[in-house]
């Protein structure tokens, strides 16, 4: 174990970048670098640049590919205080402003090295190992009018940290520029927590009727708001569960969204002041949908998301796929929905994910509980399912899995709810990755043209 991290140490004191001829009217403490000099960009400084006329860090590549650079500074730090960062960039011709344009930033000691993350073993697969604390990586907020895209996050620094060193930077960009503005690193209280309660019913309903079938949630719903539930989530395809209809036609079971189903559910949300997601069968004019609603505490449907993935047995009953990833704001954040099959790709919760959902709600007959997992685990994201698998089949659960992609919680028997309390403001580290879901905007892979 200590070869490993002689290792690390060794990578990173290699992979020291360079210095080069600093721009003349930079302020005290900046420094811009690069990774090797043949890839270095061009710096200038702005005096009265940025937004507010108050100054501008700049960097611009030429023609070539390939081309990284960035300004950096120093700030000191003490350990296990709380520190925010913010700036304001604006690019040029960057094709890819999530990959380009990106911060990071660094935690070390007095001597420039590296830091443990803190005191207690972090999570991860080497359990146990005290691990360096990896770099940060401040996430792209909202874009005003003028193309100004705010960056910003609130980070504990570690327990041994004396200095958070942090870097602006422009790679990939050929022919791009950008300016980073209204640049801080400066204390702040620690973040409150936002925590949830998030609720998956396990049960199948009789199929007396549609309607019948809606009604018979009501007593697990009002179990899910005593344990004082948030989001409940419900089964796929409610009003055609076990209804006898004709099982190669759902269009007898379709109904207008808002519609008597949602009206249901609607007065039970109301009732109890929390969020329901309930699998529906929508019509819209000629066309069905096997879709996800999500119903708020005011009774009124908030969004709904349109299953884009059919298995062949929907495809031959006629539906049709949806084409939008939809995330809608709640009052404790922001939610996707998915259905059942679309848990077999991982385009639907990475595109839900990308949106910023941070809970997605699964409505779902069933689907290998390992893809489950791996949807919750690759995203870092909170997965809600509701199924009518037995448990004993291994083919789903009812669950709320974590961002390590365990269940917090699942159903053992139908008839039951299970609840688990998570805060969204809580981060999961992994070793070597550090926070993998501020990672995810800057590294995921673009967009290739289909095949």
């Amino acid at each position: 174990m200590r070869a490993c991290l002689v290792s690390v140490l060794t990578v990173w004191a290699f992979a020291l970048p360079l210095f080069g001829q600093e721009p003349t009217q930079a302020p005290e403490g900046w420094k811009t670098r690069a990774p090797r000099d043949e890839i270095r960009p061009s710096f200038d400084y702005l005096p009265s640049g940025g937004p507010d006329n108050r100054g501008a860090f700049v960097i611009r590549h030429d023609e070539r590919e390939g081309l990284h650079g960035w300004w950096e500074k120093t700030f000191p730090v003490q350990g296990g205080r709380h520190y925010r960062f913010f700036a304001v960039r604006k690019v040029h011709n960057v094709s890819l402003p999530r990959r380009s344009a990106s911060v990071r930033i660094r935690w070390e000691d007095d001597h420039g090295r590296p830091v443990p993350l803190s005191e207690e073993p972090v999570a991860g697969y080497l359990q146990g190992w005290k691990g360096p604390a990896e770099a940060e990586h401040p996430t792209d907020k909202a874009t005003d009018t003028s193309g100004w895209t705010e960056v910003s996050d609130t980070y504990q620094a570690p327990e041994k940290a004396t200095r958070a060193v942090v870097e602006l930077h422009l790679l990939w960009a050929p022919n791009g520029s950008i300016e980073w503005a209204k640049v801080s690193f400066a204390e702040t209280d620690p973040p409150k927590p936002r925590r949830v309660r998030l609720a998956a019913v396990h049960y199948k309903p009789s199929g007396k009727s549609p309607e019948s079938n809606c009604r018979e949630f009501a007593p697990l719903i009002a179990e899910a708001a005593r344990q004082g539930a948030d989001l409940v989530v419900l089964g796929e395809t409610i009003t055609h569960v076990g209804t006898g209809k004709n099982p190669h036609s759902l269009a007898e079971c379709a109904e207008p969204i808002p519609g008597p189903s949602t009206r249901i559910f609607g007065e039970l949300a109301k009732q109890h002041n929390l969020y329901i997601v309930a699998g529906l069968l929508e019509r819209d004019r000629h066309l069905v949908y096997n879709v996800a609603v999500l119903i708020g505490p005011d009774g009124e449907v908030v969004g709904k998301y349109r299953k884009v993935t059919l298995p062949r047995e929907e495809i031959q009953r006629g539906c049709a796929p949806g084409n939008d990833y939809p995330v809608f704001d709640t009052r404790f954040g922001k939610v996707g929905m998915m259905v059942c099959y679309d848990g077999f790709f991982p385009e639907v919760a990475r595109q839900l994910t990308n949106r910023g959902a941070e809970v997605i709600a699964w409505p779902v007959w069933g689907c290998n509980p390992q893809l489950a997992s791996a949807r919750a685990c690759e995203n870092h994201v909170y997965i809600v399912s509701s199924t009518y698998e037995d448990i004993s089949r291994n083919w789903m659960l009812t669950a709320v899995y974590g961002h390590d992609g365990r269940p917090l919680v699942h159903a053992e028997k139908f008839g039951t709810v299970v609840v688990a309390e998570v805060d969204l403001n809580k981060r999961y580290r992994w070793n070597s990755l550090g926070d993998f879901k501020s990672e995810l905007p800057r590294h995921r892979p673009p967009v290739v043209p289909e095949p």
